[in-house]
């Protein structure tokens, strides 16, 4: 079993790896829409914003892994009010492209730090 941290989870407060590799799976814990890039650490932005940003950090998280988004197996989104679905769906085909992995999409009440959204993700390695 492999924990997998990243620059930016390294100081983090909550006691999770952003991701666990094992057996040749690639588990992403929820990723929220931070930009720790450039050290913002609340979600701040429309759902577009936000969902473009959970996804690069998924992304992230894949590539500290050595996976890739062509490789994700599942992921489950969860989102504060289900109308944010139509967005949600568009950018989230737009970042998959061609490639569709089994995902399930959560309504939920709010999320930490009030974020819009939140994702995680099971992929191959």
């Amino acid at each position: 079993m492999q924990m997998i941290n990243t620059p930016y989870s390294l100081n983090s407060k909550g006691h999770y790896s952003p991701a666990v590799v094992y057996n040749g799976i690639v588990h992403v814990s929820g990723q929220l829409p931070i930009n720790y890039a450039e050290g913002k650490t609340m979600p701040s932005g429309s759902i577009e914003e936000q969902t473009r940003q959970a996804l690069e950090n998924l992304n992230y998280v894949l590539k500290q892994a050595g996976s890739s988004k062509e490789k994700v197996l599942k992921t489950t989104v969860y989102i504060p009010d289900i109308a944010y679905w139509p967005i949600v769906n568009t950018i989230y085909q737009e970042f998959f492209g061609s490639h569709k992995p089994a995902r399930t999409i959560v309504p939920t009440t709010a999320l930490h730090f009030d974020a819009l959204i939140e994702i995680d993700a099971v992929a191959a390695e």
